[in-house]
């Protein structure tokens, strides 16, 4: 009877095992009007370049974490175990892309440009053949690759690697810039944040990005990887590809958001919701708000200006998943006359610039 008993554990607990490995994690970001928004991840390693996993786990890893889209840009010039992975440069992409076509996870063929600085490691993504990158010249590699019709991107710009004392933008990228050669530019890369390289985004009209840059097997339980949002028109590689091209990303890490305040408002809005009815605050009374987070971020709050008419919160979070109540107070008698109530925030956890928050605006009708 023991032993029946002890082998049925071992039945439940292995089909527990199974279901848990086949459970995938909804991360909860909106859609904004006219866009979809993707959870990608476009900087990865497997064996085939210095990584330890094979190119299937990275599938994996991207579908039970709820990405959209994943690049695996395998090295082309640092190959460390050549001798026991023999293959050419677009091995890692054939292999991955019949089980991300099985678990509709959008793969993007990409590889990675690895020169000293300047230019430092690009990214190429949406290129045709990887072979073809493999060249001594670097000017000559990333030629081919914007010939190809790729996106490039610079990654880790401020790698203390490369630039151990300062992060500086060269010469080097300037005339890559020129000459449409990059178009975008890691803000944060697995565990490194780059406040310079947010400031170039916006200056020079590069795309932002914030991309894991794993080697080893994810670690899932420090939460959610780096993440790019991309707003695409479609859930396609094509939808994707044109998102870059267009600029529309935000950089998501550490219930941190960087971005165009274009795309963090409505992301910001389409998150919350709360009631519509009027308000109808006057002197000496007070009314609660409900406001409902469904998303995944914290939003930190802290009030711009003071009220018209009425007191409000100082600061207030906007928990995930939760309600949060909002409690107004009317303070003379201009908010019974008031018919709309606006209050003036900065979100303390997105950002614009390395310095500036987004400004949002929560407005009430009141009478």
């Amino acid at each position: 009877m023991y032993f029946r008993k002890l082998c049925l554990l071992f039945v439940v607990l292995f089909a527990v095992q199974v279901a848990n490995a086949q459970s995938r994690r909804i991360i909860a970001v909106p859609d904004i009007s006219g866009y979809k928004t993707l959870k990608c991840d476009f900087h990865m390693h497997t064996v085939f370049s210095d990584g330890t996993v094979w190119p299937t786990v990275r599938v994996e890893e991207a579908w039970n974490e709820g990405l959209d889209a994943i690049a695996i840009t395998d090295h082309i010039e640092y190959r460390p175990h050549s001798k026991d992975v023999v293959a050419d440069h677009n091995r890692s992409f054939e292999i991955a892309s019949p089980l991300a076509k099985q678990l509709d996870i959008l793969l993007v063929r990409a590889a990675e440009i690895t020169r000293s600085m300047p230019p430092g490691h690009l990214n190429a993504l949406f290129i045709t053949n990887a072979n073809l990158l493999d060249r001594e010249d670097v000017n000559d590699a990333i030629k081919e690759a914007r010939d190809q019709g790729a996106f490039i991107l610079w990654n880790h710009p401020g790698w203390k690697a490369q630039q151990p004392d300062t992060t500086n933008w060269f010469d080097e990228h300037t005339n890559l810039l020129r000459n449409k050669m990059l178009h975008g530019i890691e803000v944060y890369n697995s565990k490194e944040y780059y406040p310079e390289a947010l400031d170039w985004a916006n200056e020079k009209k590069l795309t932002m990005f914030a991309n894991s840059d794993v080697h080893g097997p994810m670690d899932v339980d420090r939460g959610h990887r780096p993440l790019t949002l991309v707003f695409a028109k479609s859930r396609t590689e094509g939808g994707i590809k044109e998102a870059l091209f267009s600029g529309r990303t935000a950089v998501y890490f550490d219930n941190t958001l960087m971005g165009k305040s274009s795309l963090l408002e409505p992301l910001f809005f389409a998150s919350l919701k709360f009631p519509q009815a009027p308000l109808r605050l006057t002197n000496g009374t007070n009314k609660v708000v409900n406001i409902t987070n469904n998303s995944d971020i914290d939003y930190e709050l802290e009030l711009l200006q003071p009220g018209v008419g009425l007191d409000a919160p100082e600061k207030i979070t906007l928990k995930a998943h939760h309600v949060t109540p909002l409690n107004l107070v009317g303070n003379s008698d201009e908010i019974t006359t008031t018919g709309e109530i606006n209050l003036y925030y900065t979100v303390s956890n997105m950002y614009t610039t390395s310095d500036e928050n987004l400004v949002i605006t929560l407005s009430f009708t009141n009478q």
